[in-house]
Formats: C-alpha cells, sequence, structure tokens
C-alpha cells in the first residue's frame, strides 16, 4: 500500500465526514427527514472516494484511516444518535443502552475491517464483506426514517410512495429498537454480505440482470425513499440467506 494522501479520494471522505456532522445537527433540532438524507449523502461520498482510490490505484494507510473515522462519525454515531432522538429516547436507560451499544459494534466492525486492510492478505480481492458493513447499517436506519416521514407527516395519499409498504411504517417504528440491536450483532457477526467488487458492468452479462436494474432504477426514480428502505432490507437478510443456504449445502454433503 502506498504512502502519502491522495487529494480527490481524501476530499470526498471529508465531504463524507461534513455530512455526517449535518446529519447530527439536525438530529438534534429535531430535522429527522434532513438527518437522515445527510446519512445517504455520507454514502454516496463513501461508495465514490473507495471506488475512485482503487480506480486511481490511490490507496494508502491515511486512506484507509480517514476513512474509517469519517463511516464511524457517519454511520456508527450520526444514526444512533438520530434514532435515539426519533425512537430510543422514550424508552430511557433502556433506549440510551441500545444506541450506545450500535456505536460500540460500529467502532468494531471498523477496527476489524482495518485490520485486515491493513493485513499482508489486503491485496487479495474478496468477494464480500466479513460482518454487516456499516454503510448499510446506517443507510437502514436513513431509509427507514425517510420512509416513516412520508407516513407521519400525513403525505401518505400525495407523496411517492408504495401505499402497502407505508402503512406497515407504525410496524417497522414499533420495531426499531429490536432491528437496532439485531443490526448491531451482525456488525459484529461473521456473516458474508456482498462487497460488489467484483461486479464489472463493462464486461457481458444476462439479460436478467439489465432488466433487473432498470426496474430498479425506475422504482427509485418514482417512489425514492420506500425502494431505497426496501433495497437495504434485502441487502440485510441476504446475509442471512446466504448463512442459511450454507448450513443447507453442509447438511447435503453429510
Amino acid at each position: 500500500m502506498k504512502r502519502g494522501i491522495y487529494i480527490i479520494p481524501s476530499v470526498l471522505t471529508v465531504g463524507n465526514i461534513v455530512a455526517g456532522f449535518f446529519s447530527l445537527h439536525y438530529s438534534m433540532q429535531s430535522q429527522f427527514t434532513a438527518a437522515a438524507w445527510a446519512i445517504m449523502v455520507a454514502i454516496v461520498m463513501d461508495i465514490s472516494d473507495g471506488r475512485l482510490a482503487r480506480a486511481m490505484h490511490a490507496e494508502s494507510p491515511f486512506g484507509v484511516e480517514i476513512d474509517s473515522l469519517a463511516d464511524f462519525l457517519s454511520f456508527g454515531i450520526a444514526p444512533a444518535v438520530l434514532m435515539y432522538q426519533l425512537v430510543l429516547a422514550d424508552m430511557g436507560k433502556i433506549g440510551f443502552a441500545i444506541a450506545l451499544f450500535f456505536v460500540i459494534a460500529s467502532a468494531l466492525r471498523l477496527a476489524r475491517f482495518n485490520a485486515i486492510a491493513l493485513s499482508i492478505h489486503s491485496e487479495e480481492v474478496k468477494p464480500h464483506f466479513e460482518g454487516l458493513p456499516t454503510t448499510a447499517a446506517g443507510g437502514i436506519i436513513a431509509s427507514f426514517v425517510l420512509s416513516y416521514e412520508i407516513f407521519d407527516q400525513g403525505t401518505e395519499l400525495t407523496a411517492k410512495n408504495i401505499k402497502m409498504l407505508t402503512a406497515k411504517m407504525p410496524m417497522f417504528f414499533k420495531a426499531m429498537p429490536f432491528l437496532m440491536v439485531l443490526i448491531s450483532i451482525f456488525l459484529m457477526s461473521k456473516l458474508r454480505y456482498s462487497n460488489f467488487k467484483k461486479l464489472n458492468l463493462s464486461k457481458p452479462h444476462s439479460f436478467q440482470l439489465l432488466v433487473l436494474l432498470i426496474v430498479a432504477l425506475i422504482l427509485v426514480f418514482t417512489y425514492p425513499q420506500n425502494t431505497i428502505f426496501i433495497i437495504y432490507i434485502m441487502y440485510f437478510l441476504s446475509g442471512i440467506i446466504d448463512f442459511l443456504l450454507k448450513l443447507i449445502r453442509q447438511k447435503k454433503k453429510v
């Protein structure tokens, strides 16, 4: 890994930090929709700086460290504060403990990722993450808030939304403390989650994949909040599905 500071990826990482700080600012002012959108902006910055660094062959120890610090702020602390202000505060000490558990789990997840990235095997390109990525954890929470705010503001009849999902938002709201604990456990787990690094869109792919991508883009533009929430929930469940399929294959071998 090269030493030094690569400006362009680092600027995007700083943008991640700025977005995370804005999310904290909006959460403390009870502007939850703005806080959630700030986390989504941080996600875009985080994905962009990593992809750009790899494309430019600009990975460095400095980049790994500052990216990890940015992720801890934007996807560890900011989502925990957002959910505490919106949902967990009414639960008293239990709610505070759930938010703190999420922060600690995020820190441990990032520390493990750094240890792997800086190890002698860091040159290997693996097709999966070990444990739920902090970016995905922040995305689940932010996309939930964006979907819930449509319902909470009474705009379900006018805003672009999937009415079946919007009607279920109160159920998700009640389940969020449990889901926060589950997300925290999955952050520290060894469940496999795809990192999409081996997905090269410049190579030939099946017609079905093209159709799937087109449908996904249409849904994102038509029902942005709801579709993003569905995508993150599906990604969250993919680790469990992969684990269950692995167990089934092992039993068949036995």
